[in-house]
């Protein structure tokens, strides 16, 4: 094994130890990658090597391309480094098996160009040390992945097999408890059923959803996940086939092929069938339940996704939620703005969206190469140049930054002022305090 770090009488190779799992326990004790960890930790002294930094993603997808690995992701940055900022260097990784740190071609290629950017590095799994040098390395990979994306679409077949036939049987979804009814899924909540009855009511007559989502809101509603109310997420509850006692899976309205009409769900309705076309016919098309999200067929030609490059990513620096984008004609070098909703928020801040974007520019790569972060030279050059494409670029954003904060303006300033843009950065704690762009 050529080019590989040996262990020596005096000392040991210190390596990475990664796990992840798909899913956590019941009891969410993080059982799994702890037993990953310390299963680890005896194959690194069986080969002389020893654990000297942890890097966990529990309960992590890494089938799905729109899942994050903040445990993954910093374990390649910091062999990019070559070093752990509390453990020191380090000389390669330990996992259980190859399925635990990639499932996809991208991550596979990901962490052999992290893992081989410097010379003496190992990797240890089941079957011991490996060469991540060698070809036989890079085709024992490639067997792993082919075998893990196959194990994906036949697990992935299963589960959609599985919903279809439960929705074919009338039976609600298995997911978290829908607004409006009880934990059953089946008997109507008294309180939240009377709210959609009533905002079907007020959609029919002409009424607005932010209205009735500043209602609900006043009221101190939320979600059965804890949100707070926001139009997009009332349309979402009162255009739902499931309040009209309609059963749908992967946005597909269901028909019962006896009787060759919309099938019927086992639950109590809130309102009449005929309702549904009723309140659907309200809204443009393409901003309907059954014509949202990415497995679901849309009514229009526009692409769905963010039309702005952070969209998604700031937050008011007043009230903490989250800000949009929209187009300005007030001025040339801002022809669209970031802002925080009034109804949704306080409505108090906006910035040039220009401006936001020029920051964010100069954090990830910074003119005197002294950021908080060190993003790849080749990644640098892609970016400025303008060959990474929109979507590229938001997954390098999601990879550094947690959110970013906007701090207030001050009326009247003519100058672009960055340090309105103040970074959360990605493992914080690993990370001196961030201060705003320069």
């Amino acid at each position: 094994m050529d080019g590989m770090a040996h262990a020596t009488e005096d000392s040991l190779i210190p390596v990475a130890s990664y796990a992840r799992t798909s899913q956590d326990t019941p009891q969410g004790d993080a059982r799994g990658v702890r037993h990953q960890h310390r299963i680890n930790e005896r194959r690194a002294r069986e080969h002389g090597c020893v654990v000297v930094a942890t890097y966990t993603d529990n309960a992590r997808n890494a089938t799905k391309d729109d899942r994050e690995r903040p445990g993954f992701d910093h374990l390649l940055a910091d062999l990019h480094r070559g070093h752990a900022f509390t453990a020191g260097p380090l000389r390669g990784v330990v996992a259980v098996a190859d399925d635990r740190l990639y499932r996809r071609p991208e991550d596979l290629v990901r962490f052999m160009a992290a893992l081989t950017s410097a010379p003496g590095r190992v990797y240890v799994d089941r079957d011991g040390m490996r060469d991540p040098y060698s070809k036989a390395c890079l085709l024992q990979g490639v067997d792993s992945l082919q075998e893990a994306l196959a194990e994906g679409k036949m697990r992935s077949r299963r589960l959609q097999d599985w919903h279809w036939s439960r929705a074919m049987d009338g039976l609600p979804h298995s997911g978290p408890r829908p607004f409006g009814w009880q934990e059953d899924r089946q008997t109507l909540h008294a309180v939240e059923s009377e709210l959609v009855r009533k905002a079907i009511e007020h959609r029919v007559t002409g009424g607005s959803m932010g209205h009735v989502a500043r209602e609900w809101d006043a009221l101190g509603v939320t979600g059965t996940r804890g949100g707070r109310p926001n139009p997009q997420t009332v349309t979402q509850i009162i255009t739902a086939p499931r309040v009209y006692g309609f059963r749908a899976n992967r946005g597909e309205l269901l028909i019962d092929p006896d009787a060759g009409k919309p099938l019927i769900g086992a639950w109590q309705a809130i309102v009449t069938p005929e309702r549904w076309v009723e309140v659907c016919s309200t809204f443009s098309a393409g901003s309907l339940y059954m014509h949202r999200g990415p497995l679901s067929p849309r009514l229009t030609d526009r692409k769905a996704g963010p039309k702005y490059l952070v969209s998604g990513f700031l937050r008011c620096g007043e009230c903490d939620q989250l800000m949009g984008g929209g187009k300005s004609s007030r001025s040339r070098k801002s022809p669209y703005n970031y802002m925080c909703a009034s109804g949704r928020g306080c409505g108090r801040c906006a910035i040039s969206g220009p401006l936001v974007e020029e920051a964010v520019e100069m954090l990830l790569f910074p003119t005197d190469g002294q950021g908080r972060v060190r993003l790849p030279e080749p990644m640098r050059q892609r970016w400025l140049s303008g060959e990474m494409e929109f979507e590229e670029k938001r997954k390098v954003i999601a990879s550094v930054f947690t959110h970013l904060v906007i701090r207030p303006g001050k009326k009247g300033c003519g100058i672009w002022d960055h340090s309105r843009v103040v970074p959360v950065w990605k493992w914080a704690d690993r990370v001196e305090a961030a201060g705003p762009a320069a």
